[in-house]
């Protein structure tokens, strides 16, 4: 059984389209000015290579005016849509997410998806659904099914997008196929010498038969997850298979399986790239890759192997600059944040604190800072374990505990660099508190993270590590508690009535009026049906006043501190994360669950 086209012809003819009839089509159907058309038959005739490009990829290259929606241009995607109305056809937008790569591949040959331009897209028990960009030019269709002996369904789809992963699909299986067969568990990695050695993806110089499958294999994930805007690649062995997993805004998703000896083969060309040591299996190791993404900007990769039962797990955390670094604006800063984040940072010294877990974007926080600080009349150096992203306006350090040099002793080096600000990666202890302290004391601006849940427990934990309080009273000039929140996908948010009960859990003890209208997640193809696209941070920012000054004792009073803080003007989290609600960046449910305890 075959599901083809629903409608009668409406294009003129069975058959492969025609650049003259889809024109014809689209002025009937008021999409097309008469004039654009005529200006892309006779640029059609004339160009060279063009009877090999799809009606819709010609007619959306002359970027023509959508008569339905003036001001924007005819699309590829949109007449995609167009063409899929026409046909009486589902339309799909090609998630490489969502399709099992393996399984479709399987089900017909390369050579017969490339002559009929077809790309298998879903396999279920009695059925198979393939994307076309030619509706009308279906007679493969049944031939198919009975070859195939399940039924074939048809969706439309991007021509560009078919023709893109078809290569990419059917490159990588063949790939993983023959880097199987080769079962190899090592790559020649002496083309890597330093430390700012850039990888250029597709260009591996000279390897071996063998090896280029698995170069192919690591070139394609690493482009992927750039272009899926991934902050973490995981590649994770088992027993049967090896899961490859993507974090997007927070929240991992599969996206691809390995038979176990191309992951092992994987992990060796990724540890060669990283400059780790390939035979040593049983330590965790730490590493870095730089490289370009496809729109050529320079990303930063740092690498973590970690020994589990069935090999060595791999996770890559990305850092792309255009991510990393952010105006404050960008940051989510309001207003008002913006201009006390900056009357802290932009002072000749004092020891400046950002706070959260893991994962709570303080490094995007710090790096975009130190960007916006560093000027050509300012030594900026750093600390960092490891560096996470190399800038060159910097001087950064990375320490190395096998040599003795850790935070305390890079700092201390540093204070014999002549610097103006100093980052330091993390305060662990109290040597390195210490040297903070009297880096500080010596008239330099200190910047530097801890893990607390909120901005006035940072006091404590210095307390904590023995810091004495008076060092704490001179030298302490503010704190930022940050999280990470998930933003409404513009593309498809709603408006909505806020329910005042998570309204109310979510300001308890502050008098904020329920917001009458807000917005709710929907999900679309452009944010994968999750209903969020990218994140923002919400914060609470604390200047350390000379009252609040005052109440740094050995046993601080943790309540009345943060009760005059509060009094002073500090904004906690949840009121931040309030205002985002209002202004319709995110949801009381996404900001709950990410906000601390209590």
């Amino acid at each position: 059984m075959v599901a083809t086209p629903k409608s009668t012809l409406v294009l003129g003819r069975r058959g492969r389209l025609e650049l003259d009839e889809v024109l014809a089509a689209l002025i009937a159907d008021g999409l097309l000015a008469a004039e654009d058309a005529k200006r892309i038959r006779n640029a059609g005739r004339a160009g060279k290579g063009a009877v090999d490009l799809h009606p819709l990829v010609v007619i959306a290259n002359a970027k023509p005016d959508n008569l339905r929606e003036p001001g924007k241009p005819l699309t590829v995607e949109s007449l995609t849509v167009w063409l899929a109305d026409k046909a009486g056809l589902p339309y799909l937008r090609i998630d490489p997410m969502k399709i099992d790569v393996a399984a479709v591949t399987q089900s017909v040959s390369h050579a017969y998806a490339q002559r009929h331009r077809i790309l298998p897209v879903a396999v279920a028990q009695g059925a198979v659904t393939f994307a076309s960009a030619e509706p009308f030019d279906a007679r493969w269709a049944a031939d198919l099914s009975q070859m195939i002996r399940r039924e074939v369904k048809l969706v439309v789809a991007n021509p560009l997008d078919i023709h893109r992963y078809l290569m990419e699909f059917y490159g990588v299986q063949r790939s993983i196929a023959l880097a199987r067969e080769a079962k190899q568990d090592a790559i020649d990695g002496s083309a890597i010498l330093n430390f700012e050695q850039l990888l250029e993806l597709g260009k591996a110089g000279e390897i071996g038969a063998d090896d280029r499958h698995v170069v192919h294999i690591v070139d394609w994930l690493l482009q992927y997850a750039f272009e899926q805007r991934a902050s973490d690649i995981h590649l994770e062995p088992r027993r049967e298979t090896g899961h490859i997993r993507f974090r997007i805004d927070g929240i991992l998703h599969k996206v691809f399986e390995l038979p176990p000896p191309v992951q092992t083969a994987v992990t060796a060309r990724i540890k060669i790239l990283a400059r780790l040591d390939v035979a040593e299996k049983r330590r965790p190791q730490d590493g870095r890759i730089k490289t370009r993404s496809a729109g050529g900007r320079e990303v930063e990769l740092r690498i973590s192997t970690m020994p589990t039962a069935f090999g060595e797990k791999v996770v890559m955390r990305i850092f792309d600059p255009d991510i990393v670094v952010k105006q404050f604006a960008q940051l989510g800063f309001s207003a008002e944040e913006e201009k006390t984040w900056r009357a802290m940072v932009e002072r000749p010294h004092g020891i400046v604190l950002v706070t959260g877990p893991t994962g709570s974007g303080k490094t995007t926080t710090l790096y975009s800072t130190l960007k916006h600080l560093a000027r050509p009349e300012l030594n900026v150096c750093t600390v960092e374990d490891p560096i996470e992203m190399v800038s060159p306006e910097l001087n950064q350090s990375q320490v190395q505990p096998a040599i003795d040099f850790d935070f305390a002793a890079g700092v201390r080096t540093l204070l014999r660099q002549d610097p103006d600000i100093i980052m330091v990666g993390e305060i662990r202890d109290l040597e390195t508190a210490q040297m903070a302290v009297q880096a500080s004391l010596t008239g330099h601006l200190v910047l530097s993270t801890l893990h607390t849940n909120d901005a006035p427990s940072a006091v404590t934990r210095l307390l904590d590590l023995g810091v004495p309080h008076y060092l704490i009273q001179s030298t302490l000039a503010g704190v930022v508690a940050q999280r990470l929140v998930r933003t409404l996908s513009p593309h498809c948010k709603v408006r909505a009535v806020q329910d005042p009960g998570p309204w109310e859990v979510l300001t308890r003890g502050w008098v904020i009026p329920v917001p009458e209208q807000v917005y709710e997640p929907v999900g679309c193809l452009e944010c994968r049906n999750t209903g969020f696209l990218g994140r923002t941070g919400i914060y609470e920012m604390m200047a350390v006043s000379q009252r609040l000054r005052g109440m740094i004792t050995p046993e601080l009073d943790l309540d009345a501190f943060t009760g005059l803080a509060l009094q002073e003007g500090m904004q906690p989290l949840r009121i931040s994360a309030a205002t985002q609600v209002r202004r319709g960046i995110t949801t009381v449910e996404e900001v709950l669950s990410v906000l601390p305890a209590g």
